[in-house]
């Protein structure tokens, strides 16, 4: 059989992207909990594979584990709700809080444009029932979204149940697919992708309780107020590369200024969390992850931003392990090992034109006559 030519298979490659992306975006809401539920999956075998070494009836191994994450779920769904609590009892001096700082605010606008703090006042008042009406618009899309959650979340137990009573099946359908001769690459690509898979969302969990720990201890410490509410939602928003912390630090700020009229709690939260992140970013999360799976900035930044625009906040947090388990395919194919290399951190220790096999072995003229 004749082989196709290099430009040919490059094309069938690019389409092939486009192509996936195209069934990513319009079976979203289809194929994100399948792809969460399997990273889950993947986590939860350990503990399978422990009950059944003690002859636990496989359904019963199976059921263990999602209700142990059904368990921790709920019980961040509980800290959460205790939280808001706590905010809205405290809603009367919040409202005290932000009046002092808008004045503050106006004032300031004034003191550099000239604009009377009354011409402002009127100003917001004006453009208020415009915000009213988009906020009901957010609130219809809010209902939409949160339908989508609860069916997301429904969705995910029956999954992961399927996924490890079936994963011999979806082992066998994946070998099927190659030639024998390819099987013993097939195995280390299984089995490096679950350990990658396990490393990473493990080391998650680990990262967001000290954390937690770290950062919400250390403010209430300080005597933040609402000290573990920031900790928790900087943690949890830190598991977004790059995206996640920016949000995280503006959601502390607000919080800081809603129970404080002065700014040091502002600055304090601020440099507490640049200490936390600085450790984990150099010190902690690079060993606790350890992953093998290299990812270069560039593609986790693009990955993070696809991944949201795709499929929301959880196509952010499913955008870093869904590359580097593409990353670990493509490095065993030789047919797509470039893009293993496009997506890795391994850089040359030389320019690249300066191997003698990126050189040109002739030279290329043109139509015209121009060497190219």
């Amino acid at each position: 059989m004749k082989e196709l030519p290099l430009t040919v298979k490059r094309s069938i490659e690019l389409l092939g992207i486009v192509l996936a992306v195209a069934i990513m975006v319009i079976g979203r809401d289809i194929i994100m909990p399948i792809i969460m539920a399997f990273f889950i999956s993947i986590m939860l075998l350990p503990i399978y594979r422990f009950l059944r070494r003690f002859k636990v009836p496989e359904s019963l191994s199976i059921v263990i584990p999602i209700l142990l994450v059904a368990i921790f779920i709920a019980g961040i769904v509980w800290f959460f709700s205790a939280q808001i609590g706590m905010l809205v009892d405290d809603f009367p001096q919040i409202k005290q809080n932000v009046a002092k700082h808008l004045q503050s605010l106006q004032e300031w606008v004034g003191s550099l444009t000239g604009i009377d703090t009354k011409e402002q006042t009127k100003f917001i008042n004006e453009k208020s029932d415009d915000l009213l009406s988009m906020g009901g618009q957010a609130a219809s899309g809010a209902a939409v979204t949160l339908t989508g959650v609860f069916v997301f979340v429904g969705l995910l137990p029956i999954y992961i149940y399927l996924i490890l009573f079936y994963k011999d099946i979806l082992l066998r359908f994946t070998f099927m697919w190659f030639k024998t001769d390819d099987h013993p690459k097939v195995k280390d690509v299984v089995y490096e992708t679950e350990s990658i898979i396990k490393s990473y969302l493990i080391g998650l969990l680990i990262q967001v309780t000290y954390m937690t720990i770290l950062l919400g201890g250390i403010l209430l410490l300080i005597g933040i107020k609402h000290a573990l509410l920031i900790g928790v939602i900087f943690a949890i928003l830190n598991l977004i590369p790059y995206v996640g912390a920016l949000i995280g630090n503006l959601i502390g700020v607000l919080l800081t200024l809603t129970s404080s009229t002065e700014l040091w709690p502002v600055v304090t939260v601020l440099g507490v969390i640049a200490v936390v992140q600085f450790l984990d970013n150099n010190i902690l999360m690079p060993r606790i992850v350890g992953s093998k799976v290299k990812i270069n900035a560039l593609f986790s930044i693009l990955g993070v931003l696809i991944g949201g625009s795709i499929a929301g906040v959880s196509g952010m947090f499913l955008s870093l392990p869904i590359i580097a388990v593409l990353k670990i395919i493509f490095d065993r194919t030789e047919q797509f090992k470039q893009w293993g290399v496009l997506l890795g951190d391994e850089r040359p220790e030389k320019s690249p034109m300066q191997f003698p096999s990126f050189r040109r072995k002739k030279v290329v003229e043109t139509k015209s006559g121009v060497e190219k």
